[in-house]
């Protein structure tokens, strides 16, 4: 089984930061791309950001500029700096990774529980 356990969310005011970190445990081989995704309130879930194993990043239109993803395959960690921060980014922030459990198997994907920003003054 693998565990994606997030941290670092809360309340913050507008044009403020925070940072969000997801760590992954278990058993695995290896994993591909991880990343953030973001649920509000009567909304689909949205991708913000995602970062390959190599380290290409894929990022939302909305928050381009302003967020940056990073990881440490090491630590099987993912993070997301989030900056300048506006009403509109509250919501639920999950990670996800896609885990790959032999040479030759295929990747699963897996979701952390969340983590909720309230961006408000």
């Amino acid at each position: 089984q693998v565990q994606l356990v997030e941290s670092g969310g809360g309340l913050v005011q507008p044009g403020g930061s925070l940072r969000l970190s997801c760590a992954a445990s278990g058993s695995f081989f290896r994993i591909n791309d991880m990343g953030w995704y973001r649920q509000a309130p009567g909304k689909q879930r949205e991708l913000v950001a995602a970062i390959t194993s190599g380290g290409v990043t894929n990022y939302a239109d909305s928050v381009k500029g302003r967020f940056t993803i990073a990881r440490d395959n090491a630590k099987n960690t993912v993070y997301l700096q989030m900056n300048s921060l506006k009403p509109e980014d509250t919501a639920v922030y999950l990670c996800h990774a896609n885990v790959v459990f032999g040479y030759f198997g295929r990747g699963t994907d897996y979701w952390g529980k969340g983590t909720l920003v309230t961006v408000s003054s």
